[in-house]
């Protein structure tokens, strides 16, 4: 009988796709979140589901019950799938090795990957493109380069991933009034131009073996996303750039990577010129689409935790497409200035298209997506993503 893994994070898409890439392929997976009302743990390929304390508000009880679970159960992997918990596991990483595979970079590399500002310098002086970035230590600079800047610009904190902390001032009042809001959350976050809406944003996705070596591969580009103004993808499809796979691969070994990352691009159409946007160091939430593909990411790195050697993985079908319609798109399509233009696409669900947390065979994780909002009444962790994302 093969040896299972433990995913952890179990509510996000990202761990729905892994539990699935796995279980297809008959690897036995335990889900764990800090409430039962996880949407991966709904699927029918997970065969255990936990509760246990959050990483975040309570990390020390949190380890004492991930060694407990890894001694008793004898995983083969543990999968750390949201930030702050592949974080502290970086910290531990040598004390959880003795229990299974953890296919974890140690902190140095995770947090300079985490941090923008460094990543942006790192990127530089390997020559890869770049947004333009003002980078100010005093809130007294803002008002001296607030005038000459090419509005909009975007806010970005410096430290983290994603949408959160983000905004978009259009003139120089508005940044005056969001900048040092912004910094009261996030300390001097940074200030980039802002790469045209048009050009198209993509993600270099990859997995990297112990020894540095590039596993696999895989690229898609966005199509849609929510917040519409810059946020997850809401549907996206598999592409082959392999320019900006040569970059992404560059950047991660420059980091002597090991296990997953998604390295994030914008195409900016004022040049036709890729300009990275940052390194996404953990699973990515379209995750979903690369394993509908043909890259199953999960099982390539179970197939490294056993020992497998497999040539790397870099053909797979493009133009396949994958929807997280619940409730991102629709959100989308709420919010979109283009509702109009795209509403005969939007409502067309017979084209192929694959989705993110719908699927026939595994149907129960859209009831364990639709109870969440149950969790924001009871649950302390998932209270506190709540006003994350409100922040």
């Amino acid at each position: 009988m093969k040896r299972g893994v433990f995913i952890t994070d179990g509510h996000w898409r990202k761990s729905l796709a892994a539990v699935r890439g796995l279980g297809r392929e008959g690897i036995p997976v335990a889900v764990g979140e800090t409430t039962r009302l996880a949407t991966a743990a709904f699927s029918r390929y997970c065969r255990r589901r936990v509760a246990y304390p959050s990483p975040v508000l309570d990390p020390s009880r949190f380890l004492e019950f991930l060694e407990h679970e890894l001694t008793l159960h004898q995983y083969r992997m543990l999968l750390p799938m949201e930030e702050e918990t592949l974080a502290l596991l970086s910290e531990h990483r040598n004390h959880f090795s003795r229990f299974t595979f953890v296919p974890v970079v140690p902190p140095e590399p995770l947090n300079l990957a985490r941090n923008k500002d460094r990543t942006l310098a790192l990127a530089e002086s390997l020559g890869i493109p770049v947004p333009r970035t003002w980078r100010i230590q005093t809130l007294s600079e803002l008002r001296e380069i607030k005038e000459s800047l090419p509005y909009p610009v975007v806010i970005k904190p410096r430290q983290g991933s994603g949408a959160a902390g983000v905004s978009y001032p259009s003139n120089s009042r508005e940044l005056q009034e969001q900048y040092p809001a912004a910094h009261l959350r996030h300390p001097y976050p940074l200030i980039q131009e802002m790469i045209p809406r048009e050009g198209s944003g993509y993600g270099a996705s990859f997995l990297f073996d112990e020894r540095g070596s590039v596993r696999a591969s895989f690229v898609h580009r966005r199509l849609r996303e929510y917040p519409v103004a810059g946020g997850a993808s809401t549907l996206r499809e598999s592409v082959k750039r392999d320019d900006m796979r040569d970059m992404g691969e560059r950047l991660l070994k420059a980091l002597n990577w090991f296990g997953v990352a998604m390295v994030e691009f914008k195409l900016d159409p004022r040049d036709g010129i890729p300009k990275l946007m940052e390194i996404n160091p953990r699973f990515w939430g379209s995750l979903s689409l690369a394993v509908e593909a043909g890259v199953n990411f999960p099982f390539l790195l179970y197939r490294l935790s056993c020992g497998e050697t497999f040539s790397p993985v870099t053909d797979y079908q493009t133009g396949v497409r994958c929807r997280w319609l619940l409730p991102g798109d629709l959100l989308h399509y709420v919010y979109s200035p283009l509702r109009g233009t795209i509403r005969k696409e939007f409502f067309r669900f017979r084209d192929g298209t694959k989705y993110d947390i719908i699927s026939r065979e595994d149907p129960c994780p859209v009831l364990g997506r639709l109870m969440t909002p149950l969790t924001f009444l009871y649950d302390r962790d998932m209270k506190r993503r709540l006003r994350e994302r409100k922040a």
